[in-house]
């Protein structure tokens, strides 16, 4: 038992069982034993793998499209350049690389990093502030964001996100649980039903089926969408998940493989798919896969120009990082791209008409 368990435990006989998103919370996020607050859970001697941690190609053209979207929209300034959940700093730092010959660019950016981790924000300080002298500021939560012009990325951030999981039973909806079973961890639902409708996944009328929301996810949405409409601007959400939410997807990896959710709280990472028709908040927006975002922006160009200075395991690692990162078995169809802009910006690049 985890020393996080034993906490959860007693609160819960104390106050009866809790929501799948305030477990969600503890687990990520508890002061002293939660998984972000306590750790470095990125790369090999983490728990999972980032784009940004397989390849530099994806942050070089995540930058380049933003750089590119900035010039199309007039080169506004100063701008926000910001990224929520930068994780270790990799994919912020690729994107200063890639765009620091972009006239006006890094003179006009105010490089904005979206991180509740301590750990993580030693590690993105270390790690972006390589290579260039802009300076970076960090800040709690989307809402604290300038009210100007905003260029952002949020890379693998939504699926982190606390979220609440509903059952449907004879029209209502019923709200899944973490109680107690024989004194450990279970998963329950709540006896009173509730007519819910906040997001087009709720309109699944069908028993049984399970649906999720985020409401923090699109709070933070809404935060970032307030700024693209009233200032303009570029949002790119890159994340695994589809248009619309259905089914129970949480899921728990540690060390690298998948774990039960209630079996090691504070151990291990806890996600969910992202319900990405929720965070586009009935706006006009753009939608893709990751495959077909970085395959339009280049990425097989920029990889063939990698691999002329490579030879043996490195061309053949540089090859299945460009695999990875689009081929549709791959990360290419599971991971999505959805970019939301303000009224009357033009189409981002990366993106069919």
């Amino acid at each position: 038992m985890t020393p996080l368990a034993a906490l959860l435990i007693e609160r819960i006989r104390e106050g009866g069982p809790i929501s799948v998103a305030d477990y969600m919370a503890e687990c990520l996020l508890h002061p002293v034993h939660g998984y972000y607050t306590t750790r470095d859970p990125f790369g090999v001697a983490g728990d999972f793998t980032t784009a940004p941690e397989i390849s530099q190609m994806f942050g070089e053209l995540v930058g380049l499209a933003l750089a590119q979207a900035w010039a199309d929209q007039g080169a506004p300034s100063p701008f926000t350049l910001a990224e929520l959940g930068p994780g270790r700093g990799t994919l912020m730092a690729d994107i200063l690389r890639a765009t620091r010959r972009v006239p006006g660019f890094h003179a006009a950016a105010q490089v904005t990093l979206v991180e509740a981790s301590p750990v993580l924000r030693q590690t993105q300080q270390t790690t972006i502030s390589r290579g260039h002298d802009l300076g970076l500021r960090w800040i709690e939560a989307a809402g604290d964001l300038p009210e100007q012009p905003l260029f952002l990325v949020a890379n693998e951030f939504f699926d982190a996100l606390p979220i609440h999981q509903y059952q449907g039973a004879g029209g209502l909806w019923h709200e899944r649980l973490v109680g107690l079973r024989d004194g450990a961890l279970a998963f329950g639902l709540a006896e009173r039903g509730m007519a819910l409708g906040y997001t087009p996944a709720f309109d699944q009328r069908e028993d049984g089926v399970i649906v999720e929301e985020a409401r923090t996810g699109i709070f933070a949405m809404k935060q970032v969408a307030h700024r693209l409409d009233h200032h303009g601007g570029l949002a790119l959400v890159i994340d695994y998940g589809d248009w619309r939410s259905r089914g129970d997807t949480l899921q728990a990896i540690r060390r690298h493989a998948f774990d039960d959710p209630l079996a090691h709280p504070g151990e291990a990472d806890l996600t969910a798919h992202v319900d990405f028709e929720a965070l586009a908040l009935n706006k006009a927006c753009h939608y893709t896969t990751q495959g077909e975002f970085l395959t339009r922006l280049g990425i097989q160009t920029r990889a063939d120009r990698l691999a002329r200075n490579l030879t043996g395991d490195a061309l053949e690692s540089h090859l299945a990082a460009l695999r990875r990162l689009t081929h549709p078995e791959e990360m290419g169809s599971l991971f999505k791209v959805l970019a939301l802009t303000g009224t009357t910006a033009p189409l981002p690049p990366g993106f069919a008409p």
